[in-house]
């Protein structure tokens, strides 16, 4: 079964300085409806202007990736990382017993745009963490690059979650599959272009939960990038 999660029908909030989606219930945009899906919890497409950001704050129990789609991220924690995130790298702070830290456009002219993943951990507690990888254009180049797993499998970053992330760069006309073991489930969100999914169409923005399906066969209409999640 596959099911649109349509980019005009998710939550909206423009703040000025931040213009962020939401493809799931998240701070005063409220669905019950759209709570998550399987371990995901918040799928957040957000774009913040030059100079401005997100000031420290608090997480607890909670995966949260970054993947930066243009622009550049500069985050600062309480486990005393610091680094700047670009197009290509993915991020990946466990937030376990409690952390805090802030997340900013550094640029005097570009807004930075990028795509905030919350994915509820396998138990809650445990010791924050952070991971950074960079994946290449060429790793992610109309195949599947797998950005986040348990145990860190495959060279991939280290989630505390039974699920995998594959991040994309498919040309228009490029065709990737991947296959489900039974029971598994799969959430896909399109940062850009449109694409094709067992037949299903996609544009920008939109995402499809995927259940009961053997294979997805993803074909690019046009240069599209998103991310797979394979979830339990």
């Amino acid at each position: 079964m596959l099911t649109i999660r349509p980019a005009a029908e998710r939550g909206h909030a423009n703040h000025g300085w931040l213009d962020s989606h939401h493809s799931f219930s998240f701070a005063d945009y409220y669905d019950p409806k759209h709570m998550g899906f399987r371990s995901l919890r918040v799928i957040n497409e957000d774009r913040v202007q030059p100079a401005r950001g997100f000031g420290t704050h608090g997480h607890r129990d909670m995966e949260i990736i970054s993947y930066v789609l243009s622009g550049a991220l500069q985050h600062k924690d309480s486990m005393g990382n610091g680094s700047v995130i670009k197009p290509g790298d993915v991020q990946l702070m466990s937030a376990g017993t409690g952390v805090t830290h802030s997340e900013f456009n550094g640029s005097q002219n570009e807004l930075v745009h990028f795509m905030q993943i919350w994915i509820v951990p396998d138990a809650p507690g445990g010791t924050p963490g952070y991971q950074e990888k960079h994946f290449t254009e060429a790793d992610r180049h109309n195949k599947l690059c797998l950005v986040a797993a348990p145990q860190g499998a495959g060279g991939a970053l280290h989630i505390k979650q039974n699920v995998f992330v594959y991040a994309s760069l498919l040309d228009a006309g490029a065709t990737v599959n991947h296959t489900l073991a039974p029971g598994r489930n799969a959430w896909l969100q399109l940062a850009r272009g449109s694409m094709q999914v067992n037949g299903v169409a996609m544009n920008a923005g939109d995402g499809l939960a995927v259940s009961s399906e053997a294979v997805l066969t993803l074909l690019a209409g046009s240069d599209s990038e998103f991310l797979l999640f394979d979830l339990n």
